[in-house]
């Protein structure tokens, strides 16, 4: 890496927790509420993995959003999933469903498994500025086959959602947070280094393996260890089911040594206004929130024809 890049610190690292949403979706928590605003302007990251239908078969029937987007990302199994512009499909292992509630959509999601019962994926919340809360909505359903996936010279595989690797451009472009999504797999013995916007928050969230995620090797320093990082006695590697946030800088190292790891690599603008939030609607005011639930109950909720 060139002298005048200067590699993000860990700034915390918490493990993700369990809890159940939906009509009793079992998923586990990185983060969400409580962490406001510490991800700005991402609001919450589940991930969901199991071999019991029961954990997730209820799924998640018809609710509405405002003011966000939905981000969905599936490695195993399929999802369901149809909403009020009319749109409806299958989300395989592979693709994503950037979902941009903006004014208002109604949808819902029914994760189905595989033949041998097996779900597994990730679903990002995105916050949308004051300006674009009440914009048109629009729905991005990501084909595995139009991800592209770049080998980069240090050995890391990444597919590109959203973003740009070694200059290679993610599908899901003009998004006004202007984020990054990446899905990065580092072999054993081998690095990956990435450039990021000074000023933007960045995050790692440890899908499987063991990595390095902080250039000191040391990422349990006691002011970085957030209150439930319970796993304190293992070595000073990040493991699954681990979030990590960077502190300031240009760039990301991440490491893998005796162990192979694979993370999501998330940035975005942080957006610095107030947020309202309360179940499915994320807003600036409570006034609005009101607004939001009242136009609901009465139906005037979505503010486009159907398609």
């Amino acid at each position: 890496m060139s002298n005048d890049k200067r590699e993000r610190r860990i700034q915390k690292v918490w493990k993700n927790k369990a809890t159940v949403e939906g009509a009793g979706v079992h998923l586990r928590r990185a983060f969400g509420f409580e962490e406001v605003p510490q991800l700005d302007p991402f609001l919450l990251l589940d991930a969901f993995k199991s071999e019991n239908p029961d954990d997730y078969k209820r799924g998640f029937p018809w609710h509405p959003h405002r003011g966000i987007e939905t981000i969905t990302y599936i490695l195993e199994g399929d999802v369901e999933h149809a909403d009020s512009l009319g749109n409806r499909g299958i989300i395989s292992p592979g693709d994503v469903q950037w979902m941009t509630a903006g004014g208002g959509i109604i949808h819902q999601e029914m994760p189905k498994g595989d033949a041998r019962g097996q779900m597994w994926g990730f679903q990002l919340w995105a916050n949308l500025p004051k300006a674009h809360k009440m914009m048109d909505p629009r729905y991005r359903e990501v084909k595995q086959a139009a991800i592209p996936k770049v080998q980069t010279p240090a050995g890391a595989t990444v597919r590109v959602v959203c973003g740009a690797v070694a200059g290679v451009h993610g599908p899901v472009q003009e998004i006004v947070t202007d984020p990054e999504f990446l899905d990065v797999s580092v072999p054993a013995g081998k690095s990956f280094t990435h450039p990021v916007t000074s000023g933007h928050t960045v995050f790692a969230f440890v899908i499987d393996g063991e990595g390095y995620f902080d250039p000191e090797r040391d990422p349990f320093a006691r002011e970085a260890v957030g209150e439930n990082y319970f796993d304190m006695a293992r070595p000073s590697g990040c493991s699954e089911g681990t979030l990590v946030l960077y502190g300031p800088g240009d760039a990301v190292v991440v490491n893998a040594d005796q162990r192979p790891v694979r993370f999501l690599l998330v940035a975005g603008r942080p957006l610095k206004e107030p947020v309202a939030w309360y179940g499915p609607i994320v807003m600036n005011t409570q006034e609005e929130l009101r607004t939001a639930f009242r136009e609901y109950e009465e139906g005037t909720f979505v503010k486009h024809a159907r398609h």
